[in-house]
């Protein structure tokens, strides 16, 4: 199981992502999600998470932009959230129009280092690389998914899902429910 803590947590999945990006010889390889590239997987996160920040009051500095150079862009991204979650102001409450309001950490946890969690599939897959996320985890994020399997894919985060036989691994029924072909190769 990974770490219990959120800045723990963020530390070994972002980490495990970077050893992924570091791992990257084609950047414009088809990735798991439709149209996209191992490119578009790190730009996702980055982009996506500092505008989810954004809109809570919370700004990281501009680093390099991941069109030009995705691994620098990783590296400085990861290292500024990772500052917020060792920093004070992991525990100051962050409002989110969205998601309401929280500690910044738990908000990073919920949204963020379980995106982190999941795309590490989606770059590893598509830059073939071996990667077996904690099956654990898997599980537990799924149980805590199943439950809201209607709402999330009405927001359209998820493709539908993709059937996997019932003694499938947790990281395979993970994917599957997220909308992902466990299967999938470049």
């Amino acid at each position: 199981m990974l770490p219990a803590t959120p800045e723990q947590r963020h530390r070994v999945v972002a980490a495990s992502f970077g050893d992924l990006v570091a791992g990257v010889t084609d950047w414009s390889a088809p990735a798991p999600v439709p149209d996209w590239t191992a490119r578009d997987v790190v730009s996702h996160l980055v982009d996506w998470f500092t505008g989810f920040l954004a809109a809570g009051g919370v700004g990281l500095e501009p680093g390099p932009a991941v069109d030009a150079d995705p691994v620098a862009a990783w590296r400085r991204h990861t290292s500024q959230v990772q500052a917020l979650l060792d920093g004070p102001s992991a525990t100051a409450e962050f409002t989110h129009p969205q998601v309401g309001t929280m500690p910044l950490a738990v908000a990073v946890d919920n949204f963020y280092t379980a995106d982190v969690f999941m795309h590490s599939w989606d770059l590893a897959q598509a830059s073939g690389q071996d990667l077996a996320l904690d099956e654990d985890q898997c599980a537990a994020m799924l149980a805590g998914m199943a439950p809201m399997e209607e709402m999330l894919r009405g927001s359209g985060q998820y493709g539908p899902a993709v059937a996997v036989p019932d003694d499938a691994s947790a990281q395979d029924r993970l994917m599957g429910f997220i909308g992902r072909d466990p299967a999938w190769r470049a």
